[in-house]
């Protein structure tokens, strides 16, 4: 590389460096959390309910062991009331499903700004480059010795763009992936959230019933 190209349009690479090793760390973060859940939450969910109509208490050990799932968290904010109304559980479900939402996107906007900004740094390096190479360039000298140092110059400026263009890209792939899992996430604690929902609705109406007689 040119000392030029250092001088201004490398100094671009800096900040995107920097984007790209904070792309890195959180789309490791990411990827483990996404992992962890996708790999146990199903299973203990499942078992969960299945348990929970024959023995109410006796399930809710499972989901306390489990504490570091979104699903068991918002099962328990709701399974932990002094016997709530039905509507009263709904209410604490969803309560629970909102306040999950910021850990399950999050770093979501971090990816936005990387992906935007990127590519904008990448083509001012490369703007800083053209800028500097063809202002040493001189008049009546196209073709003579200080050409070819404008062209290495320009093929070195070419570089941020290039830098930019695979930052954005990677981040974007990784980013389209987590929002899918969310979606995913989202459908689930509608659908397994409506069955306990369901089953206390139907506990509670037999232990009305029974009261009553």
């Amino acid at each position: 590389m040119s000392i030029r190209f250092l001088s201004l349009s490398g100094l671009v690479l800096i900040p995107l460096l920097g984007f790209s090793v904070c792309a890195i760390a959180l789309i490791i973060e990411r990827l483990f959390f996404w992992w962890r859940i996708q790999r146990q939450q199903m299973r203990v969910i499942q078992e969960f309910l299945a348990r929970y109509p024959d023995n109410p208490q006796g399930a809710i050990p499972l989901l306390e062991k489990h504490e570091n799932l979104p699903l068991a968290r918002i099962f328990l904010a709701a399974l932990e009331l002094n016997h709530p109304t039905p509507e009263e559980f709904r209410l604490a479900l969803e309560s629970a499903a909102q306040a999950e939402m910021p850990l399950l996107k999050r770093f979501n906007t971090v990816f936005e700004t990387i992906i935007a900004v990127a590519p904008l740094l990448g083509l001012l390096g490369t703007i800083l480059g053209l800028i500097e190479s063809f202002a040493a360039l001189k008049i009546g000298d196209v073709g003579g010795t200080n050409s070819a140092g404008v062209s290495a110059g320009i093929s070195d400026a070419l570089v941020t763009t290039a830098v930019g263009l695979i930052v954005a890209i990677a981040t974007l792939l990784f980013a389209n992936l987590f929002r899918g899992l969310y979606r995913r996430q989202l459908a689930l604690i509608q659908r397994y959230g409506g069955q306990l929902e369901l089953f206390y609705r139907n506990s509670s109406f037999l232990r009305d019933r029974f009261s009553a007689d």
